[in-house]
């Protein structure tokens, strides 16, 4: 098949699921700004999504996205060292106009899938999954203080919001690159509104995190 069996075909498919992600990322953090509001609103929402059929059906296939986007950038990461073989020890410069996030996309990556298995267990764990299975769950506040309650979090989830801004600030347009969608024109408008949506999303995460340690532990 072509989308798995051709280095464009890869690129395709972690173009298309990467897109899904970043979708996911700025929903998220749309969502957690409600707290910064209301709780209670906050709490409503995450019943409203609950286990539903809509969340568990946006979860099955998030999840499925995220696994072929991992799986695709070992794929890819390992194909492309095995083109040069030994050439990738000739040069340690960094090649010009090459951005430093472009070669460390899989070490970025692999911060962000550490930190997010983190995430799922303090959160979905313990809310989406449960009720799944039938039991009773606690609203979203009560795990935002328990997680948050916790100093140490901070620090791990600011760097986690880091490794997604250079992440996101070129996945996103070196994906509409690879879909076809960004010529000699529009190239260079990509990139800028890569930078600020990714700079956004990261305030956004970022105010909301230090919020929550200010307001359930200090």
């Amino acid at each position: 098949m072509w989308l798995t069996n051709s280095s464009v075909g890869r690129k395709v498919v972690m173009s298309v699921t990467g897109l899904f992600l970043v979708l996911f990322v700025t929903f998220h953090a749309l969502m957690n700004a409600v707290a910064l509001i209301s709780f209670e609103a906050y709490d409503a929402i995450c019943e409203f999504l609950g286990a539903n059929w809509y969340a568990v059906l946006g979860t099955l296939i998030l999840a499925g996205g995220f696994a072929i986007h991992i799986i695709f950038a070992f794929i890819l990461t390992f194909q492309n060292r095995k083109a040069r073989g030994n050439n990738r020890y000739a040069v340690n410069a960094r090649p010009k106009n090459v951005e430093w996030a472009s070669q460390n996309m899989l070490v970025l990556g692999i911060i962000v899938l550490g930190v997010m298995v983190l995430h799922l267990t303090q959160f979905w764990a313990k809310m989406q999954l449960p009720e799944l299975m039938g039991d009773h769950v606690m609203n979203g506040t009560f795990y935002l203080k328990a997680t948050f309650s916790q100093l140490w979090v901070l620090p791990i989830y600011l760097i986690w919001f880091a490794a997604l801004w250079f992440h996101i600030s070129h996945g996103f347009w070196s994906a509409f690159q690879t879909l076809g969608t960004a010529n000699d024109k529009w190239i260079t408008r990509w990139q800028c509104i890569s930078k600020w949506w990714a700079t956004i999303v990261f305030i956004l995460f970022a105010v909301e995190a230090c919020y929550f340690i200010w307001f359930f532990a200090l």
